[in-house]
């Protein structure tokens, strides 16, 4: 399911027209993107937890040169499903 396949389940599912589910999903997107941005964690409680996790400086191998190489210090978005959302996926 891509963005305007997700943007008409919402509104046939809501009642709303197909600009409102937009807005709608747009502002729930970047409001979960600010708290992330702001290292908070944001709980969907039966369908998952977004978070942030800090990855550590490592040493990896370039694949292509075999040179060793290293790889800076990151942070990553983590998805962790709720039970509820696991239960429907089973």
């Amino acid at each position: 399911m891509n963005k305007t396949e997700l943007v008409n389940a919402i509104a046939e599912k809501a009642e709303l027209t197909k600009a409102e589910a937009k807005r709608a999903l747009d502002a729930t997107i970047d409001a979960i993107a600010e708290s992330l941005a702001a290292d908070d964690k944001v709980t969907l409680v039966g369908f998952g937890t977004f978070s942030v996790a800090k990855k550590e400086a490592r040493t990896g191998i370039n694949p292509r040169t075999k040179q060793t190489i290293t790889i800076e210090a990151r942070k990553a978005v983590k998805f962790k499903a709720g039970s509820e959302l696991n239960d429907k996926v089973k």
